[in-house]
């Protein structure tokens, strides 16, 4: 209990200094474009939409969609994007503490 809370309050403390040098703005930015450029974003359409199908429009919420396809989403992103992302938080945090 004791470690999550410490893990919960560095994650917090790394967040701020993200947002506070503006450079979570621009992971994001780098991690839309990285995401779009691997296709990653054309197959979590195509798994919303198949979703969709399978379930009927009707019977689909979005916090349904979501609750349904984040798993996929989150398995789809390819492994070098996930390093680099990491390996920039890294620098950064080395270059900022």
């Amino acid at each position: 209990m004791v470690e999550r809370i410490k893990d919960s309050q560095l994650s917090a403390s790394i967040n701020q200094k993200l947002v506070e040098s503006g450079e979570r703005e621009r992971l994001k930015e780098l991690l839309r474009s990285r995401l779009i450029e691997c296709g990653w974003r054309d197959k979590l359409r195509s798994h919303c939409k198949e979703v969709i199908k399978q379930k009927g429009l009707e019977n689909v919420t979005v916090d349904d969609l979501v609750a349904e396809i984040t798993p996929t989403g989150r398995a789809l992103v390819p492994d070098e994007v996930k390093r680099d992302m990491l390996l920039r938080i890294r620098t950064f945090l080395a270059a900022n503490t």
